[in-house]
């Protein structure tokens, strides 16, 4: 009776096994085809408006003459002052969290802060920005405040992700260091850093990815939706690409749909180029490993 009951058991379990392997098989199809759908019809759209001029041209109120130059150069500039104090200050903190933080209330109050960061709204943090960065800082509305506000955005997925990648470093290589009499700071550049640097560098170029396509905190930090101009310092008005693709999408003419979709495809090649750049990266320093 025993034998009978488990073989019963076991039956049962593998039929609710196939159950949620089939569930899941057709919602990852589900979305697989849909993301497929989508793309195509994007490429179909906007495919036959990518030319030259498109990225030479600024935007203009007639479709067949606007263009992305003012997004793009606008966007470039944003990662440029994004990248490096994103990268810079959550490598830090993680390392702090990580190496140096006892476990404490204070950390595990700062740790649990960061983890609920984490999954604040875009639109909070553009909040944040327009009372601290553009008004109280005096900054206006400035390439500068929205890197900054940006910053704030990604800064704790940054911050997670590079823990994560510093625990998954073996705790034998760090007191094999400190038995070859290095320090502890020796220690996190020479054995630490280079260990965990695959998975940090990933996880800051993939958050870097969700600010690119970010649109609810430029706008509420006052991004303009139209220049005729390039910014040419940290100080200066501009515009970005989501900011430019959505005031397309909102125009009355039919075309500027298409125009949109033209927007969207350059987009969409930004971010993975830099995903693709982030799996270059994290391969490249898996093999020095």
């Amino acid at each position: 009776m025993n034998n009978q009951a488990e073989i019963k058991h076991i039956a049962k379990r593998k039929s609710k096994n196939k159950l949620f392997h089939r569930l899941f098989y057709f919602s990852t199809c589900f979305g697989i085809v849909a993301l497929a759908l989508l793309l195509i019809q994007i490429l179909v759209q906007g495919g036959s408006w990518l030319s030259i001029d498109f990225f030479f041209n600024f935007a203009s109120r007639i479709p067949e003459n606007a263009g992305i130059k003012a997004a793009f150069v606008g966007t470039l500039w944003l990662m440029l002052i994004t990248a490096p104090l994103t990268f810079i200050i959550g490598v830090a903190t993680a390392i702090y969290l990580e190496e140096y933080a006892n476990q404490s209330w204070f950390s595990r109050l700062i740790q649990t802060n960061i983890s609920n960061l984490a999954g604040v709204p875009s639109i909070v943090y553009g909040l944040l920005g327009l009372t601290v960065f553009v008004r109280l800082l005096g900054l206006e509305r400035s390439l500068l405040s929205g890197a900054l506000t940006m910053t704030l955005l990604v800064l704790p997925i940054i911050i997670v992700s590079s823990q994560e990648a510093i625990k998954t470093v073996p705790n034998s290589l760090r007191n094999a260091s400190f038995a070859l009499g290095a320090n502890r700071w020796q220690t996190i550049v020479k054995v630490v850093l280079p260990s965990a640097i695959p998975g940090i560098l990933t996880g800051s170029i993939l958050s870097l990815s969700r600010a690119i396509g970010e649109t609810a905190p430029l706008i509420v930090i006052g991004a303009v939706s139209y220049i005729a101009f390039l910014p040419s310092s940290p100080f200066d008005t501009f515009t970005a690409m989501p900011i430019q693709i959505y005031n397309w999408a909102s125009q009355p003419q039919a075309a500027f749909t298409n125009v949109a979709a033209a927007g969207i495809i350059v987009l969409l090649a930004m971010l993975l180029s830099m995903n693709a750049f982030a799996i270059y990266l994290r391969n490249k320093y898996q093999r020095k490993m």
